[in-house]
């Protein structure tokens, strides 16, 4: 008797896979994406579970060898450090972003450095033509000869040209555009997307290129089909950014080479996307005191950034106040003013609260709670703060201030500024460049006031 035929079907918008077909995705809630998988699709997907199933036999972790990871610079001091120190043969690099926030223009700008180093780069576009291509590297200053264009979506003709020439560095823009002839689906779906990546990660690591892949983003912010490319690349780095302003944040997610901490600056030029190297005051002002207005330093990585936090408090109209948040977690920012109106008695509940971190920056961190405070305090009361302080700790729901890690290469960030005062819970030793202010309570701030 013949076994009788498996089926699989899958959700085309985020990889959910199902024995039957369902008419709705019980994990992102689309309608009408399931599709069978053929055969084919199913050993693919098979051949990708088992990849790093090599080794059958556990052996002592004492008798295993060391790999030693080499790298070569991409000579962008900002895009070497998210990635580490440098680019590693043979890995696979997943960067996403949202359109028009400098994807391509970055890449190729680090295809133009890695050519005139003497690499041979090639840049597959299936998005745009090689003339296309040509005026912004002229823009960019990226002509060389060891940099190759392809204009090509078919993922067969690619592997022919990587069979062809001896490529090391290889860039693709973008993922969503490549299609395979082995599969039905349309470019973009995660059958298309997960067997390219899968086949063009088998290339690099079989003869060591350095392969970037461009994937853009849903409208979730994550990059689509995040379940198939983030546990088969080596590292996943998100461009993010307002394309109406010349500051953009590279962030690493996820790195099998080095850190996640790091972060990348850029600034939009004239001649591309240029590492940042004055940054310092493109984040705040120093020109006008008001009231609302205060400065923060946060530490993304090794990198401390002085902050301005903003804040608007005005009388509501609706039995709802409103609470919003841009670059701030708005769950956070509920939590402090729940504590503002417990411990100072300040009747938010009747007012409107609207925070902003300028520059677009997102933070992360717990370093800002005090300087949200201060700053709603400074607006409710219509008393300006002096930009020459700082605030700098956590606040915690019993009212206390908390100490935050490297508070010295803050403050040192501060002063190189020309910040004379910071706030914070407990003075840091051997520090007397900076006049230091302790305050342990959240209730003691009203006497900064």
């Amino acid at each position: 008797m013949a076994k009788k035929k498996q089926t699989l079907f899958e959700c085309q918008h985020c990889g959910e896979q199902s024995t039957k077909w369902l008419g709705r995705c019980p994990s992102c809630g689309g309608w009408d994406s399931f599709y069978e998988l053929t055969t084919q699709q199913q050993e693919t997907i098979k051949q990708i579970s088992t990849l790093s199933a090599d080794q059958i036999n556990a052996i002592p972790i004492t008798q295993v060898e060391q790999d030693n990871i080499t790298r070569f610079s991409t000579y962008n001091d900002e895009f070497d450090l998210v990635l580490g120190g440098g680019v590693v043969p043979g890995s696979l690099t997943l960067i996403g972003g949202s359109p028009g926030v400098g994807k391509s223009t970055l890449l190729l700008k680090i295809a133009g450095n890695l050519a005139k180093s003497g690499k041979k780069v090639l840049y597959v576009s299936g998005e745009e033509s090689a003339g296309q291509i040509k005026m912004r590297a002229n823009r960019l200053d990226a002509n060389e000869d060891n940099l190759f264009l392809l204009s090509q979506i078919q993922l067969e003709a690619i592997q022919d040209e990587l069979l062809q020439e001896q490529y090391e560095v290889v860039i693709i823009d973008s993922i969503q555009t490549i299609y395979s002839d082995k599969l039905t689906s349309a470019p973009g779906s995660v059958s298309q997307v997960r067997e390219i990546t899968f086949e063009l990660m088998r290339k690099a690591k079989d003869f060591q290129i350095a392969m970037f892949i461009i994937g853009h983003i849903t409208k979730e912010g994550s990059i689509a089909g995040p379940r198939v490319l983030e546990h088969m690349v080596d590292t996943v780095l998100y461009f993010e950014g307002e394309t109406s302003k010349e500051i953009r944040m590279l962030r690493g997610f996820k790195n099998r080479f080095g850190s996640t901490s790091e972060i990348g600056i850029f600034e939009m030029t004239q001649n591309g996307l240029d590492s940042a190297k004055n940054i310092t005051n493109k984040f705040f002002t120093k020109n006008s005191t008001q009231s609302g207005s205060c400065l923060t330093v946060t530490a993304e990585g090794s990198r401390a950034l002085i902050l301005e936090v903003q804040a608007l408090v005005s009388v509501s109209n609706n039995p709802n106040p409103k609470r919003s948040a841009t670059g701030f977690d708005t769950a956070r920012l509920n939590m402090l003013l729940a504590l503002l109106e417990k411990k100072l008695d300040l009747p938010l509940n009747t007012y409107d609260v609207f925070v902003n971190i300028s520059g677009g920056i997102k933070v992360k961190e717990s370093s800002a709670d005090l300087a949200v405070v201060a700053a709603i305090i400074s607006s409710f009361r219509n008393r300006p703060i002096s930009k020459e302080t700082v605030f700098i700790g956590e606040v915690s729901l019993t009212g206390e201030i908390k100490d935050i890690f490297s508070c010295e290469t803050r403050l040192k960030e501060a002063s190189s500024c020309g910040i004379k005062k910071a706030v914070l819970s407990t003075k840091p030793k051997n520090i007397d460049y900076i006049k230091c202010f302790e305050v342990d309570e959240v209730s003691k701030m009203l006497e900064l006031f």
